[in-house]
């Protein structure tokens, strides 16, 4: 199912100081907002929350760009955007997944490469497209996160015991000078039984 309807932010909510525009051509753009303060980061969050799942998306960064895909967030990254609550032990990488997207040219250590589990898997370098749209595919299971960049196998890990098997899933705006593109962004759920009542 198409996860974004490329004409409008319905079920979606944004959190922290992003600005999130639908583009003519149904692309999302990601930036800093330019009247609003931007200390942390901002997110983009499904209202929605989900299991297990194949999410396939496109992504554009310029050089130096720094975002990522949180999954099974249950925070809706509360915790990473400025205010009272605001705490870095806390941000969506910690209470559920952040998989990783970054410019090559700003991928400086293990977990900065796109499609690392951040924190927990290092993604294969190399196989990003810098300056140009990639394809990212997450695969979501109880005991598996695995991660595909323009179709190769970059990332995997089983997943740790204590976090959340369900959440909402975010797109990022890592810091004031991020930019990024997101298009064709699909989710299949998987083993979902609808009520035929």
């Amino acid at each position: 199912m198409e996860l974004f309807n490329r004409k409008d932010l319905d079920g979606w909510e944004v959190a922290g100081d992003g600005a999130w525009i639908v583009m003519r051509d149904g692309t999302l753009l990601g930036q800093c907002h330019p009247r609003k303060p931007f200390e942390h980061q901002a997110w983009l969050y499904t209202k929605k929350e989900f299991g297990e799942f194949d999410l396939q998306l496109e992504y554009w960064m310029p050089l130096g760009g720094n975002s990522g895909i949180s999954i099974r967030d249950t925070s809706r990254g509360r915790y990473a955007i400025a205010g009272p609550e605001q705490d870095s032990k806390r941000n969506p990488s910690h209470i559920g997944y952040e998989i990783q997207l970054a410019s090559s040219s700003s991928a400086r250590y293990e977990f900065g490469v796109s499609g690392s589990v951040y924190l927990l898997d290092g993604a294969k370098p190399g196989v990003q497209r810098d300056g140009d749209w990639n394809t990212l595919d997450i695969e979501s299971r109880n005991d598996l996160i695995r991660v595909r960049i323009n179709g190769q196998a970059v990332s995997q890990h089983p997943g740790l015991p204590e976090r959340s098997k369900t959440g909402s899933i975010g797109l990022q705006l890592h810091n004031k000078n991020t930019i990024v593109m997101f298009r064709n962004i699909r989710l299949r759920e998987i083993g979902r039984i609808l009520d035929a009542r």
